[in-house]
């Protein structure tokens, strides 16, 4: 497709980092919007071209869009990773950011939604993914929304490598099903999106081949190191607290929203058109990668 840059909005964060590498490696030239106070030296250093601005200042964002081919944004206020993150990115910065790319004349805009956002209201950092894509419709750019599910690398890296500790928590019932997959995997489908042959405005479900419950990921975990890794639920109850290892700890309305959603079964991708535009890993394939990734040897080969 075209030699201008792609501009990448959140390159600084887990996911972000992982789009440019993505990028990189399909040849495509990479810009990233990055914060005035952020440290950009390892994009930098990897032939990355920085342009220093924020998603809620919208005179910062016109020379980030000029001259890009697409945009791809990871960026998520409501982790509260980064300082400055809050809500308000989610909803007034990714209006900023879309209202720029619309006047810019972007050829694709690339988001990173979230599964079943559009059906649920009352999670909020879900609903605003929802938000952002009906901005984008109504402001007539081209894009795709890829929705995935949960990412299992970053759930399970909560206390640390679950495999080295033999057990997996889950602040859920560790019984139900739902939709998993990588970081890595929706890195590439992100970056695999910028030229996909896809309709404006597709939506797209990412999973793997079914849904698991973390008691499944934790059985299919032991079968591959040949040793019993177990799951460890911590039931959320209507106040709104979990059990952690050492007492009860707040859980953020927020997130006791989402855990609410994950515990009627209902947060599943429909795969489908997933495999149809990139491809749909099994679990087993997946959690073997995850495994490994953290530098334990694979007992028996999916």
């Amino acid at each position: 497709m075209g030699s201008s840059p792609v501009l990448v909005v959140g390159g600084t964060g887990y996911l972000g980092g992982q789009v440019i590498t993505a990028l990189l490696e399909r040849g495509k030239q990479v810009r990233a919007l990055v914060r005035p106070e952020s440290d950009a030296a390892r994009l930098e250093a990897a032939g990355v071209e920085i342009v220093r601005g924020d998603m809620m200042d919208p005179g910062s964002l016109a020379p980030a869009v000029r001259g890009v081919d697409a945009v791809v944004t990871s960026a998520a206020g409501y982790t509260g990773h980064s300082k400055g993150d809050t809500s308000d990115i989610d909803v007034v910065g990714n209006r900023n950011l879309i209202d720029s790319a619309a006047q810019a004349g972007v050829r694709r805009f690339v988001l990173t939604s979230i599964l079943t956002c559009d059906q649920t209201p009352q999670v909020p950092h879900f609903w605003h993914k929802k938000l952002a894509e009906d901005r984008l419709a109504e402001k007539g750019v081209d894009f795709v929304a890829l929705r995935p599910g949960a990412l299992l690398d970053q759930i399970t890296s909560f206390g640390g490598d679950p495999f080295a500790r033999g057990s997996i928590s889950w602040l859920g019932s560790s019984t139900v099903p739902l939709t998993f997959v990588l970081s890595s995997e929706v890195a590439a489908y992100l970056a695999a999106a910028v030229d996909a042959d896809v309709a404006a405005g597709e939506r797209i479900d990412i999973g793997w081949d079914r849904p698991l419950s973390i008691q499944d990921i934790a059985d299919i975990s032991s079968d591959l190191l040949g040793r019993r890794i177990t799951a460890g639920p911590g039931p959320v109850g209507n106040s709104g607290t979990a059990e952690a290892a050492d007492g009860a700890f707040q859980i953020p309305p927020d997130m006791a929203a989402m855990l609410e959603w994950f515990e009627t079964g209902r947060y599943v991708a429909n795969t489908t058109r997933q495999g149809e535009v990139f491809s749909v890993p099994t679990a087993e394939h997946s959690i073997a990668r995850l495994i490994t990734s953290l530098g334990h040897p694979i007992h028996e080969s999916p």
